[in-house]
């Protein structure tokens, strides 16, 4: 899916950094249209993400290839605006996304692969993806929460699908006995 958009245009720059924050953060559509030119701290690799569904405001990693994706738009396709949404129109005038422009964008995407998406459903299935893959390579159930903005652990359980083998590998041998008494 993040091959997807691979050459240099402006709008697949553009939609090339959306799908992977999309992907590898498991941000929501809104979290990516709000975000600011200024929620970057490119020297501590960070996103500050303003208050969105869950009301507070978040600080999280910008992975590599991430960062990567967001600089060679920002520098080779971002148009120039007064602006200080980072994903703007490619085309005059160059106002900020929308939310169903970033579903457009996720939907022509999972098109190109072949895939096929439920209907109404485009940019939210990337964060089951993005909370497995966090979980399967060693984050915490609390640190996938605050990179979603989950306010209960119970949310993340299930969006996070666990790798049960590598699990299998870990885990500690049953002691028998009950795990809970029923009651009546």
């Amino acid at each position: 899916m993040l091959a997807v958009y691979h050459d240099d245009t402006a709008s697949s720059l553009r939609n090339r950094a959306m799908l992977f924050l999309l992907a590898r953060l498991g941000l929501r559509t809104q979290d990516v249209i709000a975000l600011r030119l200024d929620d970057i701290d490119w020297a501590d690799g960070r996103l500050d993400l303003q208050p969105g569904k869950s009301r507070r405001a978040r600080s999280l990693p910008l992975p590599h290839d991430v960062g990567q994706a967001m600089v060679a738009y920002v520098q080779g396709g971002r148009p120039p605006s007064a602006s200080r949404q980072v994903f703007l129109r490619c085309r005059l005038p160059f106002q900020p996304l929308t939310k169903s422009a970033v579903w457009w964008m996720v939907r022509q995407a999972f098109a190109h692969t072949g895939l096929a998406v439920p209907p109404g459903i485009a940019s939210h299935l990337f964060r089951p993806t993005a909370a497995s893959q966090m979980v399967n390579h060693g984050a915490s159930f609390k640190d996938v929460a605050d990179v979603l903005g989950h306010q209960s652990i119970c949310t993340t359980g299930l969006y996070a699908k666990l790798d049960l083998d590598a699990l299998g590998a870990v885990a500690l041998p049953w002691g028998g006995g009950a795990l809970c008494t029923p009651t009546v």
